[in-house]
């Protein structure tokens, strides 16, 4: 299979190309590098140190002995998707080339603009690229669980039935998004779902869960291999950021009353979920979802499996909780389905502490890095578009400083 990876250089993007070329899949991928851009804006790095592109694709070549087409395009022009469709002609195109971030986009109306022109106009660009070039072909977008919001039902895959005087329809279950960037993700979805009723589209939108992991076994011992693990309050997300500052010496930072639940999944099991969507595509004229996440956690019980897991690695780390920036509900009703993974053949890892006791003796590697940049492990973007560090909720309101 010729898969296209938009994103390729991010988080997920850079796995799963090392995922599919470990099992003979041909991939290429384009990416601008904003996620590099976007992250030193924020005044912080990847905690694991993120080589340039040619050394990645050397090593790339070096480990899988095949090369990893590069485009460094970007995909908001439809001039470069429409020649990347043509030289490589994909038989799947995997769109992670959205930004990614709620609080990136709560900044203010020029990131609340620019998270959602960038995200609805990329997946445009490959819709239509597909429909005029590559019509069989499949398109896998992420989409984020965040989508649906918390609402006090169970949350089914996509849609729900609905039967009134003996006539029965399929309709998408309401979605409730929280930020400007997850209602980005929520045109982007309506926009796919409306492209395969029109053209026949395949489509999978995977509503992802909270992924957290600093490898997979695919990248090996090379450093050059290895993903980027960001740890700032707009691209850090939440096990990723406990580890880093569990590694440093700084408290666990759950938001609130630290109750929300997400879902969750390692990196290893995401990419063995896209990779079987990609190998079990949908039929034509399918718009299908799924929800893609290992188990649903409280915020707070994660915090405490890392002060577990760092405390048997000799790593004495203290939990205390943050006002929260964000709009959303602490405490609340979740469930969620999430069958269409396992029946495709989904293994669960099923250990969230040894994926954490791996990610924080890969982290410690770096300790030096993540206390370089300890003072954006405290938010300071707020939903009511006000910028200001918020403080611990044991501190009698005096105001935080990073380094407590």
């Amino acid at each position: 299979m010729r898969v296209f990876i938009a994103g390729v250089d991010g988080y997920l993007g850079w796995s799963l190309a090392q995922y599919l070329a470990a099992r003979g899949h041909e991939v290429a991928g384009a990416d601008t590098f904003f996620r590099r851009q976007w992250v030193e804006e924020m005044g912080s790095w990847s905690a694991t140190p993120i080589a340039p592109m040619a050394e990645r694709l050397g090593a790339f070549k070096e480990r899988y002995g095949t090369e990893l087409h590069f485009y460094p395009d970007d995909l908001r022009e439809y001039a470069p998707v429409e020649r990347i469709f043509r030289e490589f002609q994909p038989d799947a195109i995997v769109q992670l080339g959205e930004c990614p971030s709620a609080p990136y986009s709560m900044l203010d109306v020029h990131h609340a603009v620019f998270v959602q022109t960038n995200n609805i106009t990329s997946t445009f660009n490959l819709m239509f690229a597909i429909r005029d070039i590559r019509p069989e072909a499949h398109l896998l977008k992420l989409g984020t669980m965040g989508e649906y919001g918390t609402p006090n039902v169970p949350i089914p895959e996509g849609f729900f039935e609905i039967e009134y005087r003996g006539r029965k329809d399929r309709l998408p279950f309401p979605r409730q998004a929280g930020s400007w960037y997850h209602q980005s993700k929520v045109h982007g979805s309506n926009n796919i779902a409306m492209a395969s009723r029109l053209w026949g589209l395949r489509a999978t939108d995977i509503m992802q869960g909270v992924v957290f992991g600093t490898r997979i076994d695919e990248m090996g011992d090379d450093e050059r291999l290895l993903t980027r693990l960001d740890f700032d309050q707009a691209f850090g997300t939440a096990i990723n950021r406990f580890c880093c500052q569990a590694v440093i010496g700084h408290p666990l930072t759950p938001f609130g009353k630290g109750h929300q639940k997400r879902g969750f999944l390692p990196l290893r099991d995401s990419m063995q979920c896209l990779t079987l969507a990609l190998q079990n595509p949908p039929k034509a004229g399918e718009y299908r979802v799924f929800n893609q996440f290992e188990e649903v956690y409280d915020i707070t019980e994660l915090a405490l499996k890392v002060q577990k897991v760092a405390g048997g690695l000799g790593l004495d780390v203290t939990i205390r909780n943050l006002e929260n920036p964000r709009k959303e509900l602490e405490e609340h009703f979740y469930a969620v389905d999430h069958q269409h993974l396992l029946d495709l053949g989904y293994q669960p890892t099923h250990d969230v502490e040894a994926e954490m006791r791996i990610m924080i003796q890969d982290l410690s590697k770096h300790r030096e890095r993540i206390e370089a940049k300890r003072e954006v492990l405290i938010p300071d973007v707020r939903w009511d578009g006000t910028r200001e560090k918020v403080r611990f909720l044991d501190a009698e309101r005096e105001p935080v400083e990073a380094g407590v």
